[in-house]
């Protein structure tokens, strides 16, 4: 079992580094808009709450990517792996420029889907059309991202998120408090730093991958069967992720009607929430890269050892994170904010950031298996099963437990999916691609 634990390490510490990179940064956006006011805070919420709702649509770009590349490479087939890197970048330049095209109707259905007020619908709005510029960048490092992670390279996406976030936060930091941009400097401030992550990632891969992208002739490239393929893979994807969005869209609006204050201890609270995933991603992304590998080299044995092992190891950082939550819970909410009504507001809720982990952890896991496989169905499937279960449980609450309904029917939600993927894995195996 030393190999496999070596080879997850291997993938699994610079993704949980760069992953907690991630929410670092939302967290630095966070704390400035928080000492702001808290009208500030639950803007940029919403605000990224619209990015997110697109962007992770298309994460598809990132996982479908990352499977097929690693099914390739455990294959030893570099003519595909060449030809998923150039159909990828193709496809998502497209989507980019269309979210460009359409940012003023994709802005409005934001505002009204999220329930902002009219001075946070101001706020959302200048956000938003500053930083919807970045989405050439945002979506073409999904793809660059994910095809690393399938040639099992982890170290270079470590240091180029790194690098943009540790940007980002420098710039956000200068355009708010030195040059008083408000809102706009949070979201200039992450296009900047997407452009910079694009170049240095391209100059790499040029440096250090040049092997893996021979001259193939045109027709591979642009060849209608792989596309069909490429598409029908990441459509179950699409609508899984469309689904995970809509939940954590649901929350938010649902947070708004409660007013300001508990939104912005929503808002707060959903960073704790992040940090855990991000961080439990890294063994997910781990997950990813050697099942594709071995999915690939058709190695079922080290399949088995290598999908307990990370189960394994993802527990134990899930405990982590839920003892750190459930004993330093009210200090760390305090780094995000100074408003004494969010703060003490936040009391009665805090309880969840330990238990979120324990219920949630294996549902991010399992992601990471079944992109392996790109077996995007089942990924679908139980992610529609678990939305149903999420609504189920906070129409049923909601009148009764008020904000506490939302908490319990997001870890409800969790969980379901945790358990509807096993089901399913251990239903089906390897057969469910």
């Amino acid at each position: 079992m030393k190999q496999r634990d070596r080879e997850i390490f291997r993938l699994a510490w610079p993704n949980i580094i760069s992953n907690v990179s991630v929410p670092l940064l939302s967290s630095v956006d966070t704390a400035l808009m928080g000492y702001l006011s808290a009208e500030h805070l639950g803007a940029v919420g919403l605000g990224s709450m619209i990015f997110n709702f697109f962007y992770w649509n298309f994460g598809f770009l990132r996982m479908g990517t990352t499977g097929m590349t690693a099914q390739s490479y455990g294959a030893r087939n570099k003519p595909e792996i060449t030809a998923v890197f150039f159909r990828a970048l193709i496809v998502s330049t497209l989507i980019a420029i269309l979210i460009i095209v359409f940012q003023n109707p994709i802005v409005d259905l934001g505002v009204v889907a999220m329930n902002a007020t009219d001075t946070q619908a101001d706020l959302v709005k200048a956000y938003v059309l500053t930083r919807i510029w970045a989405a050439p960048a945002t979506l073409g490092l999904y793809v660059l991202m994910g095809w690393l992670l399938g040639l099992q390279n982890a170290v270079i996406p470590m240091l180029v998120t790194i690098a943009i976030n540790l940007i980002n936060i420098a710039l956000s930091y200068y355009l708010i408090i030195v040059m008083g941009y408000g809102i706009r400097g949070v979201a200039l401030g992450t296009v900047i730093a997407q452009y910079f992550g694009l170049i240095l990632v391209l100059i790499l891969i040029a440096v250090y991958f040049k092997k893996y992208l021979p001259r193939l002739p045109f027709s591979r490239i642009v060849e209608w069967s792989a596309y069909k393929k490429f598409f029908l893979i990441n459509r179950d994807i699409f609508i899984r992720t469309l689904c995970l969005t809509f939940a954590f869209a649901f929350f938010y609006s649902q947070s708004s009607k409660y007013g300001e204050v508990l939104l912005g201890v929503n808002v707060v609270l959903l960073q704790f929430l992040n940090w855990m995933s991000y961080g439990i991603d890294g063994f997910a992304y781990a997950a990813e890269s050697l099942v594709g590998k071995y999915k690939g080299a058709q190695d079922f044995k080290i399949l088995d050892q290598t999908i307990r092992r990370v189960f394994l190891w993802s527990s134990v950082m899930a405990v982590g994170y839920a003892l750190l939550y459930g004993l330093g819970g009210d200090l760390l909410f305090r780094i995000f904010t100074d408003v004494d009504q969010v703060i003490q507001a936040a009391g009665p809720y805090l309880l969840w950031m330990a238990l979120l982990p324990i219920v949630g952890f294996a549902s991010y896991i399992w992601d990471g298996v079944f992109v392996g496989l790109t077996a995007s169905k089942a990924m679908r499937n139980s992610m529609l099963l678990s939305l149903l279960v999420y609504l189920i449980c906070y129409y049923t609450l909601e009148p009764h437990y008020g904000v506490n309904a939302l908490w319990t029917s997001l870890a409800a939600f969790l969980l379901a999916r945790g358990l509807f993927q096993h089901y399913l894995f251990y239903r089906k195996g390897y057969e469910l691609a």
